[in-house]
């Protein structure tokens, strides 16, 4: 059988000057694959094979994943670079969110940053995932002495998505020609279930933060503000006598430092409320109280555009207030220590209950959609259930014993709900009668 000629992308060449003298024949391959996307010339993937075998092998695959839009051209950009380029080329992303990416990306930097990102596999980042479960990443980008704590399973899906961004990214681009990261399983994260203050409780509250300092910061968060939304909000977004508020800046935490930005978490979340008669008594006091503080401290008063600040006219950091709600709530007896944002929660579900529907709901809360606002901000409490218990109990009612039914047949009673069968005659030639179950109650 003659022997198969050589493919043009194979050349045989003799590579004679090798260590020892001895000369070997090596199978160079030379294969078109595409267009440099910036400089528009012909690109190429050049290889040599100790036999023609795996260089054929090699050439078919090369022009089949070229064929298919599946080829990347070789790139030793390594994952630590691929995260930096990938954050710089976020322009409009806000300083909270990348934050939080570079906070999610630290553990791939610091062990998975020397790779070559066209290198990595999904067992790389399993591996990850396992140890950061485990709490066995150092802190810091080059691994630190310190171990993280366990990360929770919301924590590493956040870690997986933005990493997964980055992949897809490169994908994009032609770097790579899948996102591993795509194919790493999610951690099950488990409902966080919420506490909210009943009506009863949310007024036993607000009358035991009569002389807090910080009981109109409380109104606003049990009006459904976001602790950013309240330690944002400036005197100029309040109209006391149109009796309204705005919400038109935040602050938040970027790196632990307090950041004030000019929109909200949404594109809902600006947004104008109508202020009720408790919340814009308070802020009339507060803003009385601001005007005595600052008279008081003189030229050592700072700012005092915010209508929650510090007695020096200081803005709060977002945490500041959630840990002095913390302490006014501690000290109220007989009530549930929910979190700050939990007072948030609160509004929206006590609005629930008293009938005010799910769209008005989540505009007042700065929602982007209706649904997100029943699925985790609505929450049912004790009392509302009972209170449902007994209006099922009003619609089922039990039927007097001695009613009788069109026969002249008693019909029993059974809990809340009578049953009774009866026999349908079906139309002749058809199967026998069948049992239909039926509801049996009064008249009334």
């Amino acid at each position: 059988m003659a022997r198969q000629q050589l493919p043009p992308q194979i050349k045989k060449v003799e590579l004679s000057q090798r260590e020892g003298g001895k000369p070997a024949i090596r199978y160079q391959v030379t294969v078109d694959v595409g267009t440099d996307p910036i400089t528009g010339k012909r690109r190429q993937a050049r290889k040599r094979f100790a036999t023609e075998q795996q260089a054929r092998a090699f050439l078919a695959n090369t022009q089949a994943e070229v064929s298919q839009g599946l080829y990347v051209h070789q790139n030793e950009l390594t994952v630590k670079h691929a995260c930096a380029d990938w954050l710089s080329s976020r322009h409009n992303i806000k300083p909270k969110t990348r934050s939080g990416y570079e906070q999610a990306l630290m553990p791939v930097i610091s062990q998975l940053g020397h790779l070559e990102v066209q290198k990595l596999a999904k067992r790389h980042i399993d591996t990850l995932v396992s140890a950061l479960r485990e709490g066995k990443v150092k802190r810091g980008e080059e691994g630190g002495a310190k171990f993280h704590k366990p990360w929770s399973a919301r924590s590493v899906n956040y870690m997986l998505l933005t990493i997964g961004m980055v992949l897809e990214d490169l994908k994009e681009q032609g770097v790579l020609s899948r996102n591993v990261a795509s194919l790493v399983t999610r951690i099950k994260q488990q409902r966080t279930v919420f506490t909210t203050f009943t009506a009863a409780e949310t007024q036993q509250v607000l009358a035991s933060i009569e002389q807090d300092r910080l009981r109109h910061a409380w109104h606003l968060a049990l009006s459904g503000l976001r602790r950013a939304e309240i330690a944002g909000l400036r005197w100029d977004d309040v109209d006391l006598r149109a009796k309204t508020l705005t919400i038109k800046h935040t602050i938040v935490s970027v790196g632990g430092k307090a950041v004030e930005q000019d929109d909200g978490k949404t594109e809902k979340s600006g947004r104008t409320l109508p202020l009720t008669a408790p919340l814009l008594a308070e802020l009339k006091a507060a803003k009385a109280r601001q005007s005595t503080e600052k008279l008081a401290f003189g030229p050592a008063y700072q700012g005092g555009d915010h209508v929650v600040c510090d007695e020096a006219g200081r803005l709060y950091h977002p945490d500041t207030l959630t840990s002095k709600w913390a302490q006014a709530v501690k000290a109220v007896p007989d009530v549930p220590k929910i979190r700050l944002h939990d007072a948030r929660h609160t509004c929206g579900t006590l609005m629930h209950l008293q009938g005010v529907p799910i769209a008005v709901i989540s505009a007042w809360l700065g929602h982007a959609d209706a649904s997100f606002t029943m699925r985790t901000y609505v929450h049912s409490q004790p009392n509302a259930l009972r209170d449902a218990a007994l209006t099922l109990g009003r619609v089922v009612t039990i039927c007097d014993k001695n009613q009788l039914d069109a026969q002249g047949q008693r019909i029993t009673g059974y809990a809340s709900a009578q049953f009774r069968t009866e026999n349908l005659a079906p139309p002749a030639g058809l199967e026998p009668a069948t049992v239909r179950l039926t509801v049996g109650c009064s008249a009334n």
